[in-house]
Parts: structure tokens; C-alpha cells; sequence
């Protein structure tokens, strides 16, 4: 009797596991953006989800040809390339404000702010977080965080012919360039790159995804520049 109750235990035990399981399936599922179809990036904003670097409007909505704010491109750069602020200490909790005028100390991303702050990658003080940022505001603060927090590899770049260069803001061009020469970002079919245009939600996820794979297939060398 004990043997058949046993058996009979440890079968409903598996029978549970096992509705759990495909429980879990399902419900992972669900939580995917259900709004990417036809979004050539889709599989890099997918895989972006999945490890948490990027979050969509609901658990199913990504948006993803809405516009990219100041303050949610800094979060997905804070959490792309684990920026933190572990081994500081303050005489005082930080603030946004502290950094940004034009900051919310009550908003979702004052944390974000605080970190990116902290972490040198070239913000201006007089930041908008509600300002939307355009594709060479992105990909400019972009770059500048990779290469102040990645110990990417020197190389020597050859300047791609960029039709609408000329509507660059002075400044930004050298960050495109090198954007361009690793594959960060791209041109269109035309050679343009869309400077004053605003970025969406997945041409900032994609250039991130790509950030992250050329960091993690380049490693920089012990010394020297790269021919």
C-alpha cells in the first residue's frame, strides 16, 4: 500500500512539474513583444528583452517606431552596459538634480540619471529627459559611453562617404563616423544617414544590440594601435 501510495504521489508530483513547465512556456510566450512584425530588427530586440537590457510600454507592446527620449535612451545605456554606481560613497544621497537641472527627482528615471552622472559618459548638464533625441544625439552619447566604459580596441578608420554629412551638428560627425566603421549603425540605401531625424525605439535598440556584439567580438589587445 505504501509502495502504491508512493508511486501515486510522485506521479502527480511529476504531472504537476510537467503543467508548471508548459505553464511557464506559455507565459513566457505571452510576455514576448507582439508588435514587431514587419521590424527588421525584430530577432536583436527580441534577444534585448530576454536579457533584460531593454522593456517594452507593457509586457506584449515595444512601440517600435515611437521616439526614443533622453531618458529612456540613458536607461537602456545604463542597463546595456552595466553602469553602476556600487563603489561610490556620498556624504549625501545623490539626486538627479544634483546633475540635471531640468530633472524629476521622483521620476522613473532619477536613478538612471544619477548613474550615467556618475559614470562620465558626457551628458550635458542642461539635459531635457522628456527631450526626444535624434539619431546623431544617440548615436554621439552612444559612442561616448562605449568608449569610456569598454576597453575596446584601437583602430585606425577610413571615413565613409556619408551623403547629408553636411547637416551633421558640429561635433557629432566624429562619433558617426566611427558608428559606422563598427557596424553600430548604418546608412540607408541612398548613403544618408538622417542626422536631424528622430531615432525610434527599435534603430536605438539595434544599435545597442550591435555595440554589444562588437564589444564582445573585439577585445582590445595588450597595447598598440591596430593597423
Amino acid at each position: 500500500m505504501k509502495t502504491k501510495a508512493l508511486k501515486k504521489m510522485t506521479s502527480t508530483a511529476a504531472a504537476v512539474l510537467l503543467t508548471l513547465a508548459f505553464a511557464g512556456q506559455s507565459f513566457a510566450a505571452a510576455a514576448m513583444f507582439q508588435d514587431l512584425s514587419g521590424t527588421p530588427a525584430k530577432d536583436k530586440i527580441a534577444q534585448l528583452q530576454q536579457r533584460g537590457i531593454i522593456h517594452g510600454v507593457s509586457d506584449t507592446q515595444f512601440m517600435p517606431d515611437a521616439a526614443v527620449t533622453a531618458a529612456q535612451a540613458i536607461q537602456m545605456f545604463v542597463n546595456a552596459f552595466n553602469l553602476n554606481i556600487d563603489l561610490l560613497r556620498f556624504v549625501k544621497a545623490p539626486q538627479a538634480t544634483d546633475y540635471f537641472a531640468n530633472a524629476n527627482n521622483d521620476a522613473w528615471y532619477a536613478n538612471a540619471l544619477i548613474i550615467a552622472a556618475n559614470n562620465d559618459i558626457g551628458l550635458s548638464p542642461d539635459l531635457d529627459p522628456a527631450k526626444n533625441w535624434t539619431r546623431e544625439e544617440f548615436t554621439h552619447q552612444l559612442m561616448l559611453t562605449i568608449e569610456k566604459h569598454s576597453n575596446l580596441p584601437l583602430i585606425k578608420i577610413i571615413p565613409v562617404d556619408i551623403a547629408d554629412s553636411a547637416d551633421f551638428t558640429n561635433g557629432y560627425d566624429g562619433s558617426i563616423q566611427r558608428a559606422l566603421v563598427l557596424h553600430i549603425a548604418s546608412l540607408d540605401s541612398d548613403g544618408k544617414f538622417h542626422p536631424a531625424a528622430g531615432i525610434t525605439r527599435a534603430e536605438a535598440a539595434e544599435m545597442i544590440y550591435n555595440a554589444l556584439e562588437y564589444i564582445a567580438a573585439h577585445p582590445a589587445p595588450a597595447g598598440g594601435l591596430q593597423e
